[in-house]
């Protein structure tokens, strides 16, 4: 059974970074005179893992320090929320043949037909937590290019919503208190473009790709995420460019 497709905001998303991109290709090749000491940033987020059919919709927060004007430390956050429907294939061998004796065990009991398929929907509360260096590209006068290590902790809050008696039998054996919660370790690659507006104002538009793999001990395989994130950049503090 296929996951529904999600609502998303990719479409929004691909269309600001292409306008970026084409910004940032303008002849405006020349060393930017202003470079803070410090940045912020605070923007929508979009989390797409299609492995799972899981897509969610957040903010993204970023604040970090220029030691020097081709690269920053700084610390990375993103909250983001979305739905799935969760299906015996997406589980371990073990949990798919004990859903499987179940089946053939209680499923004359609860009324249940040859063709029945198992789908719980679940709502998804996703967290990721990093901090690292990201390397700056700033011979555009307007345009800023960035290229980071995406390493950090991803956080995850599964809520499974049962549809029907054996669903709810299913979900009360692999997650008793109602909800999954779990933390791994994430890893991949991340960059972007930030186009200056004035001196202390940009907007910053950027994506990461990563590995993970949530709730080891119920799906079978890790996922692949992709993260989109745009919104407007700030920048204050001594000038390091000087």
């Amino acid at each position: 059974m296929q996951n529904p497709p999600q609502k998303s905001l990719l479409g929004p998303v691909f269309l600001a970074l292409s306008t970026l991109l084409i910004l940032a290709t303008q002849p405006l090749f020349a060393q930017q005179s202003y470079v803070g000491r410090y940045d912020l940033y605070a923007g929508y987020t979009n989390l797409d893992s299609p492995a799972l059919g899981l897509n969610e919709n957040g903010f993204h927060l970023q604040a970090g320090v220029n030691p020097k004007t081709w690269y920053s430390l700084g610390f990375d956050y993103s909250r983001s929320t979305g739905d799935l429907i969760l299906t015996p294939s997406e589980l371990t061998t073990l949990d798919q043949e004990a859903i499987a004796g179940a089946l053939q065990l209680y499923g004359p009991a609860f009324g249940l037909s040859s063709s029945y398929q198992l789908a719980v929907p679940a709502h998804s509360l996703t967290q990721t937590f990093a901090a690292g260096p990201q390397y700056e590209f700033r011979h555009f006068k307007k345009t800023t290019l960035f290229l980071r290590p995406s390493i950090g902790a991803i956080r995850e809050r599964a809520t499974p919503h049962p549809t029907d008696a054996f669903s709810t039998l299913i979900v009360s054996q692999l997650a008793p208190s109602g909800t999954k919660l779990d933390w791994v370790a994430f890893y991949g690659v991340g960059g972007g473009i930030d186009y200056t507006v004035t001196q202390h104002f940009g907007i910053r538009a950027q994506f990461d790709y990563v590995h993970d793999h949530l709730f080891d001990d119920l799906l079978a395989n890790g996922r692949n995420t992709v993260r989109l994130s745009i919104g407007p950049s700030f920048r204050f503090g001594k000038n390091i460019a000087k």
